[in-house]
């Protein structure tokens, strides 16, 4: 039997809150609830570039699988994106901040608007992330960097430079003297027109406005989701822990891979995510999943604080599956989605209250024929699908 839900949640993957919805139809509903409470906002929308993304799998989708258009006119996306960079100044607490992710075409102008949205003494960086990865222009020098433009919501800004430094090392740099004091700790002199200036080995470095010792996603990755435009993890904890505390709210309004949402949880911030394609979801879901089952240094003995929600609209697609019951086992051995002979690309078993799925087991690699293990209690049980074009459905074990 067909049942619709509107909402899951996962015992792990937090703690986090996920809205398959389009950024600025969700803002009010984040405004009237999180209103001032959000500490460290990361927007990475589409930049402008007139193309339409697709993630590109031959294996599961012939022919790739739409993700989402970036060909709106200038004058409409900037527009769209006041909406959007006001209502982020609405949620930000009075020590967050903002850092805005976008490349050459629409950077000048966006720090316009973020200078009349936020006033321009609270302007902090304008970060430079420098990559090699890239085309080879020959018309103009090769363009390999990003922007990140960086503010504030007030002066009572939180940041934490110290927690993003690294330890100067053992080498000595600019012709200074090593020398070795009676403590024992290995350091390094120079003097300029009669001050002595003294550094030890184990002194910080911080990062200053150009990040060049960030390296682009390769294609053989570790961290790669097959999601385009994804962005590495080192470039997001870089900037959670400068700009936030563990139990500090982080907010991505353009999840995407899920990168962002995926560094809060490992550094015990809770995450508020958003995006309109349910790549997104499946995307974040399947890497969060992964990423709770790892071992992790965080010590979080409170099960309730990994809690990870997923919301979304009740999904009316069209389902037709077939299935068996073996003892305390239901073998699934056909699904379609939304009339698509599309791969499964997840699958879960749980039971549902409410119009909100609990699933007790999970697959994020599900290939036909699928079996699941029952899960105890008295509740009818539910199966979750969802195929490579995000189109999902639940249904009862009768």
């Amino acid at each position: 039997m067909r049942i619709y839900c509107k909402a899951e949640q996962h015992e792990i993957g937090g703690p986090g809150t996920f809205f398959l919805a389009r950024s600025q139809k969700l803002l009010p509903r984040l405004i009237e609830e999180y209103a001032g409470k959000v500490q460290l906002i990361y927007l990475d929308p589409p930049f402008g570039t007139g193309d339409t993304f697709q993630q590109k799998d031959e294996k599961e989708a012939p022919g790739g699988v739409p993700l989402f258009r970036d060909d709106m006119p200038e004058a409409e996306y900037l527009k769209w994106m006041r909406t959007i960079l006001t209502g982020c100044r609405n949620l930000l607490s009075p020590s967050g901040s903002l850092y805005l992710h976008i490349d050459w075409r629409m950077s000048a102008k966006l720090r316009l608007m973020l200078d009349e949205i936020f006033g321009q003494d609270n302007f902090m960086d304008e970060i430079i992330w420098g990559y090699k990865t890239g085309g080879r222009a020959t018309r103009f020098f090769p363009r390999k960097h990003d922007t990140i433009l960086f503010y504030r919501k007030s002066r009572r800004v939180y940041f934490n430079i110290a927690a993003v430094g690294t330890p100067r090392g053992p080498e000595p740099r600019n012709h200074m003297k090593q020398f070795v004091d009676q403590d024992g700790r290995v350091g390094f002199s120079i003097r300029t027109r009669g001050k002595l200036y003294t550094y030890y080995e184990d002194d910080l470095i911080y990062p200053t406005d150009v990040w060049t010792d960030i390296e682009h996603l390769q294609q053989k990755d570790k961290e790669r989701t097959g999601y385009a435009t994804q962005k590495p993890e080192a470039l997001l904890e870089r900037i959670i822990l400068a700009s936030s505390r563990p139990g500090d709210l982080v907010c991505d309004l353009f999840s995407g891979s899920g990168t962002t949402a995926a560094v809060a949880a490992k550094t015990g911030r809770p995450f508020l995510a958003a995006d309109a394609s349910p790549l997104a979801l499946i995307t974040l879901r399947k890497r969060l999943l992964a990423n709770a089952s790892s071992p992790t240094l965080l010590d979080e003995p409170d099960q309730a604080q990994k809690v990870m929600t997923l919301q979304y609209p009740a999904s009316r697609n069209k389902c037709d599956v077939s299935f068996s019951l073996q003892g305390n086992a239901v073998t699934v051995t056909e699904v379609q989605l939304n009339r698509r002979s599309a791969p499964l690309a997840y699958a879960a078993i749980g039971q549902a209250r409410e119009g909100v799925f609990h699933p007790t087991r999970t697959v994020t690699k599900a290939k036909l024929p699928l079996k699941l293990p029952l899960p105890e209690g008295r509740e009818r049980p539910v199966i979750q699908v969802v195929n490579t074009f995000g189109d999902q459905a639940f249904f009862t074990v009768d």
